[in-house]
């Protein structure tokens, strides 16, 4: 991965909120902002228990479905 390609990460990864950076001298250090993954991964919590939940009623529908084709191939 180039400098910039990496710099560029960074910086998405600050206005996130995600990471602080800071400056020294030539340096620039980045830190973890460990409160703001937790805040992240409940967000993205909720999303995957909607998406499991709906896979999971995808899954029983088209099991329904299936079933109701196999009886009706059974009669032809």
């Amino acid at each position: 991965m180039s400098g910039p390609a990496i710099s560029k990460h960074l910086r998405v990864l600050e206005k996130a909120g995600l990471i602080a950076r800071g400056r020294q001298a030539q340096w620039r250090p980045s830190r973890l902002r460990p409160h703001s993954f937790k805040a992240a991964a409940d967000w993205l919590e909720t999303y995957r228990r909607f998406w499991e939940e709906s896979f999971t009623r995808l899954d029983d529908y088209l099991e329904q479905l299936q079933k109701k084709e196999r009886k009706h191939g059974d009669k032809k």
